[in-house]
């Protein structure tokens, strides 16, 4: 497999399960999300993948994100590129391998994760049905310069209105520009910093659950 990862497999017996692929946010790993599972619907394949950048002490990148003092924090887009198409590869090898319903494909990214997976649903027209975007925001250097005008994925979104990390008015772009694509989206604040609040976490679930 071309990335690290861990898996929890449908609690009943199923022949096509539904996949949902989770990407953690920078400088954390295939756990951080992976702790959702247990709370998700039984049918589900999730699977969790590391990101490919060792930070160390446990922490990995989707891409760098690095500080100068004349940009401030700006982001290693040739990296970032590079992990889209890994994360392209990695979710085509986990459908094989698994059997996975091809019309059922989930991909909820945290931060990073989130970002990356927007830029993936352009970037792979239709290879996710579905984007859960937890505190990320659409990174429009990563999308390409022609938007596919087929693209039938759905988005959730939410943020949280006192996050630090990156700021709520980058996440309110999203639903307008998606909106511009004629993109359906449901979009959500919550009064938290950069993390996901629990009942943030019953109103995903509930998105995913109408979608099985």
């Amino acid at each position: 497999m071309s990335l690290q990862y861990v898996v929890r497999e449908p609690k009943v017996s199923i022949d096509n399960p539904p996949l949902l692929i989770l990407l953690h946010g920078y400088g954390s790993n295939e756990e951080d999300l992976f702790s959702f599972a247990e709370e998700l619907p039984e049918d589900l394949l999730i699977v969790s993948a590391r990101a490919p950048h060792d930070m160390g002490y446990g922490g990995y990148a989707w891409y760098a994100i690095n500080f100068d003092a004349i940009n401030g924090k700006f982001s290693d887009l040739a990296q970032a590129s590079e992990s889209i198409d890994k994360i392209a590869i990695f979710i085509d090898e986990i459908k094989e391998k698994y059997n996975t319903n091809p019309d059922k494909t989930f991909l909820l990214g945290f931060s990073q994760g989130a970002i990356l997976s927007y830029a993936l649903s352009f970037k792979y027209p239709n290879k996710v049905q579905h984007v859960v975007a937890l505190s990320g925001y659409i990174n429009e250097e990563l999308l390409p310069s022609e938007i596919h005008n087929m693209i039938n994925t759905d988005y959730y979104i939410s943020h949280g209105t006192v996050d630090q990390v990156l700021p709520v008015d980058w996440a309110r772009k999203a639903p307008i520009l998606l909106e511009n694509f004629n993109l359906e989206n449901e979009y959500s604040e919550y009064p938290v910093g950069h993390g996901v609040a629990p009942q943030n976490f019953y109103s995903f679930k509930n998105w995913i659950e109408k979608r099985l």
